[in-house]
């Protein structure tokens, strides 16, 4: 399932920012970026995600901007070296008899009186402990946005178990037709090919539909076909808080070996169409639970 987050914070270092994207993944897959100087934070931050999410494929980016630091002195002043740098110029005065003044101005010129914050020590320092939070808020924004696509989906799964049952429901109405029909038929080749020399075997005509009815019976698929669906919607309608992705996946296999089973039974042209329109809904189905965790 698709998700957002985004939390960002000032710090003394710095501001730090954590971004989340999730997407659809079959199995959980985590991917977490630091700033160099983080590294010890990769595996913490890890776990902490494998322990909110259970499926999808997760990127989280972790980023220090110390451009704007809230401490004065981030970017620490070399006061040493202006030190020396004044009391240079001031021997050059004296020793040049060299006019003017040596004011602030004049040694801001000198680059190495101010030290450059390095990005790796100062990401080395941030506390930990702000990342994780920042990372928790992220984190729930994403479930948030993953509980609301997952209330659609729950629509469409559902419409989808209707779609199958109506199928189900015209084929349970078709099954013993097509046996008639075929009695029928098989009454009228026997007459036809007896030419009135000989009654219909009756007894034999029974038989012999006795038989099919046998091997076309779909009575035990339509049974378990039925169990599976409350299976499934029990599934949907329970609230459970932990991953149903894997229990879905197995139901609706199961599923569909019923379905290939009735159509290996159809031996019918109206039973094979609703069979093949009940295998649409069932890979529609099949398609939308890679994005249910």
């Amino acid at each position: 399932m698709t998700g957002f987050g985004e939390a960002e914070q000032d710090s003394d270092l710095g501001r730090v920012r954590v971004e989340m994207r999730t997407v659809n993944h079959r199995y959980l897959n985590v991917q977490v970026r630091v700033p160099n100087g983080m590294d010890r934070l990769q595996n913490v931050l890890e776990a902490r995600l494998r322990s909110r999410f259970a499926r999808g494929h997760l990127t989280l980016r972790v980023s220090l901007d110390t451009s704007g630091a809230d401490d004065p002195d981030a970017v620490p002043v070399d006061v040493e070296r202006a030190r020396g740098y004044r009391n240079a110029l001031r021997r050059l005065q004296e020793e040049l008899g060299v006019g003017g003044s040596v004011d602030v101005g004049l040694l801001a010129g000198f680059r190495e009186v101010f030290r450059a914050p390095d990005p790796e020590t100062a990401a080395a320092d941030l506390d930990p402990e702000l990342v994780l939070e920042l990372t928790d808020q992220a984190a729930d924004q994403v479930l948030e946005m993953r509980e609301a696509e997952g209330a659609r989906l729950a629509r469409d799964l559902s419409g989808r178990l209707e779609a199958m049952e109506a199928e189900l429901e015209a084929i349970e109405q078709r099954a013993p037709e097509r046996l008639v029909e075929h009695r029928d038929r098989l009454r009228d080749s026997v007459r036809e090919l007896l030419d009135g020399q000989a009654p219909v075997d009756e007894e034999r005509i029974a038989r012999e539909i006795a038989h099919l009815a046998e091997r076309w019976d779909i009575h035990e698929e339509v049974v378990r076909f039925r169990s599976h669906l409350a299976m499934f919607r029990d599934t949907l309608e329970s609230g459970s808080p932990d991953g149903v992705g894997k229990r879905f996946g197995f139901i609706s296999q199961e599923i569909l070996r019923e379905v290939n089973t009735m159509g290996s039974k159809a031996n019918d042209a109206q039973v094979a169409a609703h069979v093949v329109n009940l295998k649409g809904e069932v890979e529609r189905l099949r398609e939308q639970l890679e994005n249910v965790e």
